[in-house]
């Protein structure tokens, strides 16, 4: 694979990443968005919430915690992103977690993960094919 593919391929990743920034910033804006761990957790319990998003660098102890509830209340569950990007998101300071409390951006949002995701690995896959 050449340079330019493996450029090509690297802007697409991120622009996929760039998506999901973008719709959690568009959610925010439309007030479908619940930000902050009180926050996401009331979203959750209050039966609000279609997909729970905590940071990857979030504590071990609030990833189990959102992991945990959202099991038991079978809301969708994604790690994402660091505290920076997810606040820096929603023009906010960093946010650990955020609960997408519209079942339209929830399934967009998976959906542009998963498109973020399929690249990552298939990025890390043709790298270790070099």
């Amino acid at each position: 694979m050449n340079q330019t593919t493996r450029e090509n391929k690297e802007l697409e990743r991120l622009a996929a990443r760039k998506k999901v920034y973008s719709l959690l910033g568009l959610a925010l804006r439309a007030g479908k968005l619940a930000s902050g761990e009180f926050m996401t957790e009331k979203s959750v319990k209050e039966g609000l919430a279609q997909l729970v998003i905590t940071a990857g660098d979030a504590s071990d102890n609030t990833k189990k915690n959102f992991r945990d509830m959202c099991t038991f209340y079978e809301v969708p569950f994604a790690l994402f992103g660091t505290k920076d990007e997810l606040g820096h998101a929603i023009g906010k300071d960093f946010r650990a977690s955020m609960a997408v409390c519209d079942e339209g951006f929830a399934r967009s949002i998976r959906k542009a993960m998963e498109e973020w995701d399929a690249r990552s690995i298939q990025q890390a896959a043709e790298e270790r094919n070099i």
